[in-house]
Parts: structure tokens; sequence; C-alpha cells
């Protein structure tokens, strides 16, 4: 059993599930919507395209959207309007998500997303982080949006640009973090990061000392420093506690 004060969970394809093929749903009804629907083959064409240069649907998401609003919907606004909507209306939370983040609450563990977003941040909301957590009726339940574009207080809209260009591959975003927390009398072992990616949800917090879970949920990424894996958040009741002193 994980003791911990501090939890950060990674974005796609953990607390996000990008499932491709709702992904081409949605843009066939966006231009069913406009009333163009002969141009529905050549953007899933589009998106095709884009899904293999950028290394997958939960990388071109969080890191490359402009891509999609660029490139497959040509930069029409309306599109781009109907994409946002019509996407949360599709994507789904990792499953036992909010069970889990109440559970983590209720503990006392302070919760918070740490995302390789590369839009600039702005008022919650308007990226694709805060927009989902809002739209799925979670945002409520954390504290912090740490990105290399910047943390935002998801209480209070205050923007941190101090993180900007700290990557978490690098660890530098980590390390950042690190030192924020300990001056709240956080140490690295009494924080755990759960996350998919190996590269940059595992090994970098690992090394600095936090604790890992890695999250099999969506895909299994393979062998990790991980001191734990899990297929579900259900699954955290059982590895993670909040530690009430020391």
């Amino acid at each position: 059993m994980l003791e911990v004060k501090w939890c950060g969970i990674d974005f796609g394809q953990c607390l996000m599930e990008p499932t491709g093929l709702r992904t081409y749903l949605v843009i066939g009804d966006i231009y069913k919507q406009l009333g163009q629907p002969e141009k529905i083959p050549e953007a899933i064409r589009k998106f095709r395209v884009i899904v293999e240069a950028y290394g997958g649907h939960s990388l071109l998401k969080e890191s490359h959207r402009d891509k999609i609003h660029s490139y497959v919907l040509e930069g029409d606004p309306e599109a781009i309007e109907f994409f946002a909507i019509k996407e949360r209306e599709y994507l789904s939370v990792g499953e036992g998500a909010e069970e889990a983040l109440s559970y983590l609450n209720e503990q006392g563990i302070e919760v918070n997303v740490v995302a390789e977003l590369k839009k600039t941040l702005g008022a919650v909301g308007k990226d694709a982080v805060t927009s989902f957590l809002k739209a799925k009726n979670l945002i409520h339940y954390f504290s912090n949006l740490y990105t290399p574009q910047g943390k935002i207080d998801l209480r209070n809209g205050v923007i941190d640009e101090s993180y900007k260009g700290k990557t978490k591959e690098s660890g530098e975003l980590y390390k950042q973090l690190i030192e924020e927390v300990k001056k709240r009398g956080i140490k690295p072992e009494e924080m755990v990061m759960v996350g998919d990616k190996i590269a940059t949800d595992i090994n970098p917090p690992h090394k600095l000392g936090m604790k890992t879970i890695q999250y099999t949920g969506y895909i299994d990424m393979g062998p990790s420093d991980a001191d734990y894996k899990i297929a579900s958040f259900y699954e955290l009741k059982n590895l993670v506690r909040g530690l009430k002193n020391g």
C-alpha cells in the first residue's frame, strides 16, 4: 500500500480514453450537421494521415489539436466549434476514474492532472484537458493542471508560467513540481504519478524518487520502473491511501 499526500494523473489514454473510431464518428457528424457529407471521406483520410504522423490518437489530441483544426477541418470555424462539442459527447472517461478520484479526495490526497499539453493555457475550459474535465463533471476533483505550457490552478484559474518549456519526458517538469510541493511539506516519496506512457509518466518521476503506477487500461506500453500496474482506476483503492502525518 502506497501512503501519499499528492497524486498526479496523466490525461490522454488514461483519464481520457480517445478511441479512434469515435473520432471518425465525430468527423462524420460534423459534416452531416454542416450539410457537407461529401467532405467526410477526405476528412477521415486526412485524420488517418496525422494520427500516423504524430504517433497515435492520444499524442495527436493532447499535443497537436491545431493540426486537426487546420488540416482535417481546413480551418473552418464552424467545423472546429462542432468538433469540440461532438468530441466531448463521444470521448469516455477511464474505467473507474470518477470513483477513484472521489476516494483520493476522501483520503485527503491532493489530485492533479500532469499532461503534455502543447497549446498555450488560457481560461479554464478553453484547452483540451479542462474542457473535457468540465464536460464530464470531473474538474472539481482536481487542484492543478501541470503542463509544459504552464501550471493552472483549477480552483481559481491562476496561471503559473514558470513551468513553460519544462517537459515530462526530460524530467524538468517533475523536478520543478517536486520543489514546489516541498515548500508545503510534501516529500517526493509521498507523491505518486499515474499514467500509461513509460517515457513521460513512469520512468522520469520514478528516477526522482516519486512513486509510480502504470495504467494499462487503454494500452499496455510494456515493462517499466513502475511500482505497480493497474488495468482499471478501481484498483487504486487497493494501492493508495492518504498519508495523514509524517
